[in-house]
Order: C-alpha cells, then structure tokens, then sequence
C-alpha cells in the first residue's frame, strides 16, 4: 500500500498550486521542498500573472491574499531600430485585465501560506535523489536531517525543475542569453501599460509594478554580469538608450540581478507513474511572461485528472497518457511561440528586422488577429 496518493517534488508556486487544488479530493498528499522554510523567498523576478492564472487562483482560494497587485490594462510592443509595432488592450478584448505583476516571492509565500489549511503532509528541507516503480506504486529515496528515507505513492508530480535530473528526459537549448531583473521609476506615470521592446540582443520589457517598474532586460550573459555590476547612472544611461523615451527620465534602479536563459523540455517521464509539470516540464524564455502561466495550468489540469479517476488508478499509465494528450496542443503551443520570439527577435539582421515590422503592423491592423493572440496568451491553447 502506498504512503500517499499523489506526492508532489518541489514546493514553489506550481508544486504548491497542485497540493491545493486536490484539498478537497480526499487524497492522501504530501509535498516535499527542499528549502528549510516556508518564508518569503528573496527571488527578485517579477511574474506576469494572465487572467486565466487569476482565476486559477481565485479557484485555489488564495487570489485576494496577494492583492495588491498591479493590472496590465495595455501591452504595447516595439523593436528597436526598425518600423512597426502594435498595443493589445484589455478593453478590446473583453477582459478586466490582461494581465497583473507580483513579485516572485510573494506569490511563493502566498501559495506556500494556503498549504497551512490544506490537508496536505508537507516536509520542508528534504533533498529527493532518486525515484524508481515498484509495481503499483513509485518509490522516492530523499534525505532528511542526515537520515535517507523512503515513501511511496501512486503517483509523483516532478514540479521542480533541478530537483531530480534523471526523473524526466529533457531536451536543452542554450540561448546564450540571461536576464536582467530590476526596479526602476520614470518620470512618466505608467499607467498600467506593459512595454515589451525587442532590441538585437534580445527582449527588453517594463512592467507596470506598483508606482514603479519591473524590468526584465535579455543580453549576452557577459553583458548582464557587467551591467549589473556598473553604477547606477550608466546602467540607467544604457536602459534609457535602448528603451527610448517613451516613458521620459528613467531612475532610482534598485534590485539589480541576472540569470541565464535556457529552453528546458521534458519529452517523457523516465519513470512509470512520474509526472513532470511547471518548469520541471518545461522552463521557457520569459519573452512574452508564459512560462509560470503555463505551469499553473499544468497543475490546474493534472489535478482534474487525479480527480476524476478512480482511486486505484491515479499514476496508472492509462491516466497519464490522458493527461498528457489533453496537455500537448497548449504545452506545444506555449513552446512554440515563445521559442519563435527568442529566436526570430533577437538579432539585427536587417531584413528580419524589416519582415518584424511588417507583422507586428499587420497584426496591429487586424482586431480578429490581435483577439486570437491574447486569448491564447491568456488562457491557452483552450482560450
């Protein structure tokens, strides 16, 4: 007989997200982190949350635990150095929002709080090193406190993408690219509008945050280190070079860090009753904000497929495949696009920089067009 039903392998937003979302199932669950704590962690990213996240996590019941956050009413999309560009509207697409900005770490903290109410068996500080069947169940090796133990489920949810390398097959591709993350002011309000702007090194974005600005600015990884490491005035003299002025005087940088980009796809679990989700799935570029979006679906998904199957059939291969089939148009979908954006954005050869302008006018001309990428934007394949 097995220890849990389902046990979950990382306790970040989309590990955190699957354990709630099956608190009313009668399941045995547990969940296993490996950090000590559930404290706030102090990742600086900003999260571009769509309104189909919102209403995943209102479904979870923790959506007014993070407010306030801060709507994107408008996404207007540029590339430096070239003609063309289009604005989305929440308005035009019949949506409160098309998207809202939380810090990482408060959306970590928010979810890892709501597990406290959730019938949920949660180990923190537990390193898992290896996962094997054992006819009807999986079996997970981890440590704790200097002592190897063992449990047994059904079925295991990889949701932590460097917890278990060789719980899942993945395919790499290196970018060569990392991300800057920041705060920055603008003498400009805002005003609710996201600001995506390609340049030859790569995606370049501000978000709205609060009364501030969250950047998200892709380069060579040698680039990002020195950029983070120079004084604030020539970090902020090479911003406002290859973001313009739109927004007027850029300022008051704070938060500075980088990390490397990479596109991470599970092709198929290694293991019988594995389940990878969330970035131990797939960890996307952040062009275009898809990537936690996506795994949150991940979640949304798995969990009702755990519940609408029979007890003694959770983690069966019947069920998984199910699950995986229903997964594959988004999940493809979501690789695709944002893949197609790192690749094709992010250079300056001159006649894609000229095909770039002619889409991105072309879509900014056709409202049916401009409908269909939001709503896939928003909500999926499914949208």
């Amino acid at each position: 007989m097995a220890d849990y039903d389902v046990l979950v392998i990382g306790g970040g937003p989309v590990g955190a997200a699957l354990a709630l979302a099956l608190r009313e199932a009668a399941l045995a669950v547990g969940l296993l982190e490996a950090r000590r704590s559930r404290a706030a962690r102090s990742d600086p990213r900003p999260i571009a949350l769509s309104y189909g996240s919102r209403l995943i996590l209102e479904r979870l019941g923790i959506w007014e635990s993070l407010q306030p956050l801060t709507p994107i009413m408008r996404i207007h999309v540029s590339q430096r150095g070239g003609f063309g560009r289009v604005e989305l509207d929440a308005a035009e697409a019949r949506l409160p929002a098309l998207g809202y900005v939380v810090d990482y770490a408060r959306l970590a903290e928010t979810l890892a709080h709501g597990l406290e109410r959730a019938p949920c068996d949660y180990l923190s500080g537990v390193t898992v090193s290896g996962v094997s069947a054992e006819g009807d169940v999986a079996s997970v090796e981890c440590k704790r406190d200097e002592s190897i133990r063992r449990a047994t489920a059904r079925l295991v949810a990889v949701a932590d993408g460097g917890a278990l390398a060789d719980a899942t097959r993945v395919r790499t591709r290196d970018y060569r690219q990392a991300a800057v993350t920041a705060r920055v002011s603008s003498s400009v309000p805002h005003r609710n509008v996201a600001y995506e702007r390609f340049t030859p090194e790569g995606p370049l974005a501000l978000l709205p945050s609060g009364d501030a600005l969250a950047l998200i600015w892709t380069m060579t990884p040698g680039h990002a280190q020195a950029l983070c490491a120079v004084p604030e005035s020539e970090f902020l003299q090479r911003l406002q070079a290859a973001f313009g002025g739109r927004l007027g005087r850029l300022s008051g940088v704070g938060g500075r860090a980088w990390f490397p980009l990479a596109l991470r796809i599970a092709s198929r679990a290694g293991a019988p009753r594995v389940v990878a989700v969330g970035n131990a799935a797939q960890t996307l570029h952040p062009v275009a904000g898809q990537g936690l979006n996506l795994g949150l679906r991940d979640a949304w998904e798995l969990a009702a497929a755990i519940e609408g199957c029979e007890r003694e059939k959770i983690g069966g291969a019947a069920m998984l495949d199910s699950y995986r089939a229903r997964r594959q148009l988004d999940r493809g979908g979501g690789i695709w696009f944002t893949d197609m954006l790192a690749r094709l954005f992010s250079n300056d050869i001159a006649p894609l920089r000229f095909v770039r302008g002619l889409a991105l006018e072309a879509l900014g001309a056709a409202p049916p067009a401009k409908d269909f990428v939001v709503r896939r934007m928003t909500f999926g394949a499914r949208g």
